[in-house]
């Protein structure tokens, strides 16, 4: 691909700058570029971006002015392209970002240069109005905010706004400005919206496959010391394309003594996907939230789901990580946990947004995204709105994890002290399950020749491997050859619990079937006393 030169003015240098950091997947250099020029990033989610895209090839500069550029990327890791607009802080010295924008194109979609003049300004501000009068959730605050537009209007305020993103961010800000709703944005895409329509086969393909790199928002899935389980998710992606996803990571971690759940940087999502989430920590049914859509006048329940394929986790001691960056979704899990006496916080205030939303397209080009509906939780009858979810333990998002940990090995050792050793209800089934013995043994082959095949292997299983296969391949060397595969027990999840003897040494070996065919493994070196600590391949 011939390399496209970059205008040599100050936005072009900031582009390239921004493209140098971005696509070196560098920490460090991420870091130095959010923190010395454009703090508008956030690090995690920068990096984050980072691993889902692969980083960008520029396509092409789409228009050139000194401090403002507009340009066309595409993904390394795949065909999508976005458009790109950067704008240069005037008089900054050094120079830094006043914005940088990307909006992701429809296939088959082209960038468009808009002429932002009058009587399209005046077309926006009218559509806005007239959707929050008809849509938004509070009525009152709706009329506020529509007065305040038009005033602004009335007084020129936006006259001299020539380029569409800018324009959607002063609308934004204003409307925020009275009614303080998070949720609230007017967005601007420089590209013809097609007008609704059942996704094609090939969107869902495309929105699966997107999905699917992104893990379905899960970050991290491990098994931490003294057997304390950490999941690290950042968003609710829609359930159903997210159900084996969700299966595997609460697999990954059915045998631990505790829980973490880490949504410091959780923006939400589906509401299907938190009650199917928080299922898992309740053992019968269990009301978790009501939300309140304005534009039908109905209400929906969300309720924990009636069958898993798993098991339910619903007696370990569960902590929640929050910054003041949790969201909307990732706020109402914490809130729905809270209130059931279910979870303990740990960390800071959330970002206080409990309206879902809906969009809707205002004029070409601008789009307006109305909370219309309110979260109303059936214990409090009210919501986090504008409030945040308050931690139980407030210390800053930084130390979260940490804090977590000390309160989880101390519960798991007053546990201990009162009940003594949790019995472990044994299941119906008494044998393993078709197939699992064949499994294992083509596993232990497949680490033993360095030839596993990742095809057996759950996602979370196989992203463990990947980062600690030298110690793996090592254990592997010095255990020698298998010298027999016993059946030990089912675990209470539904597990086969398997002892591996091998010339110098054992191993207990825990295998957790998915729908899918694949299997979440747990492995823990044998003692003359039993098992040691996990490891997870």
């Amino acid at each position: 691909m011939a390399q496209t030169r970059i205008p040599n003015t100050p936005a072009g240098q900031m582009l390239r700058v921004w493209l140098d950091a971005f696509n070196s997947g560098d920490r460090a250099r991420m870091e130095n570029f959010v923190t010395t020029v454009d703090p508008g990033w956030n690090l995690d989610r920068m990096s984050s971006f980072r691993a889902s895209t692969g980083g960008f090839d520029l396509l092409s500069i789409e228009r050139s002015e000194p401090l403002h550029i507009w340009f066309l990327v595409k993904e390394k890791d795949s065909a999508t392209r976005a458009v790109g607009d950067l704008l240069v802080k005037k008089g900054a010295a050094p120079p830094t970002v006043e914005y940088l924008q990307l909006r992701a194109l429809p296939t088959g979609a082209s960038p468009v240069i808009v002429p932002l003049d009058s009587a399209l300004r005046r077309r926006v501000i009218d559509g806005v109005a007239a959707d929050l009068s008809k849509f938004y959730v509070h009525p009152a605050v709706a009329a506020q905010m529509i007065a305040v537009l038009r005033s602004h209007q009335n007084a020129s305020a936006y006259r001299d706004l020539s380029d569409g993103f800018q324009f959607a961010d002063r609308l934004t800000s204003d409307l925020r400005a009275v009614s303080h709703d998070g949720h609230l944005q007017i967005g601007f895409q420089p590209f013809k919206t097609p007008p609704p329509a059942p996704p094609t086969a090939q969107q869902v393909a495309q929105r699966t496959e997107q999905t699917e790199r992104g893990n379905c928002g899960f970050e991290k899935v491990e098994v931490l010391p003294g057997d304390i389980g950490y999941v690290k998710f950042d968003e609710f992606v829609e359930k159903n394309f997210c159900v084996g996803t969700v299966e595997a990571a609460m697999a990954f971690v059915a045998h631990t003594r505790a829980l973490i759940f880490d949504l410091r940087d959780n923006r939400g999502g589906a509401p299907m996907t938190i009650a199917f989430i928080a299922s898992y920590l309740f053992d019968s049914p269990t009301h978790l939230n009501n939300i309140y859509h304005r534009p039908n006048s109905t209400t929906t329940q969300f309720w924990t789901v009636p069958s898993l394929s798993g098991q339910r986790l619903s007696t370990q001691p569960v902590f929640l990580l929050t910054s003041n960056r949790t969201f909307s979704g990732g706020e109402e899990f914490c809130y729905d946990l809270e209130n059931l006496k279910r979870a303990t916080i740990v960390g800071e205030t959330t970002g206080g947004g409990a309206h879902p939303v809906q969009g809707y397209l205002v004029a070409d080009y601008f789009q307006v995204v109305v909370p219309a509906s309110e979260a109303i939780n059936p214990i409090t009858h009210t919501n986090w709105e504008g409030t945040g979810v308050l931690p139980d333990v407030k210390v800053s998002a930084a130390d979260a994890l940490n804090v977590a940990i000390q309160l989880a090995t101390k519960d798991i050792q007053a546990l201990e002290t009162t009940n003594g050793p949790t019995e472990v209800q044994q299941p119906a089934r008494t044998g393993p399950s078709p197939g699992t013995e064949t499994s294992v043994r083509r596993q232990i082959e497949g680490w033993e020749s360095g030839q596993l095949d990742y095809d057996d292997l759950g996602p979370f299983s196989q992203e463990a491997e990947l980062q600690e296969h030298v110690q793996l391949q090592r254990m592997f060397t010095q255990l020698g050859e298998l010298k027999s595969l016993t059946f030990l027990r089912v675990g209470s999840d539904g597990s086969d619990v398997y002892d591996a003897e091998f010339a110098h040494g054992g191993l207990q070996w825990t295998i957790a079937p998915l729908s899918d065919g694949r299997a979440e493994v747990s492995l823990r070196p044998m003692t003359q006393n039993g098992p040691m600590s996990p490891s997870r391949p």
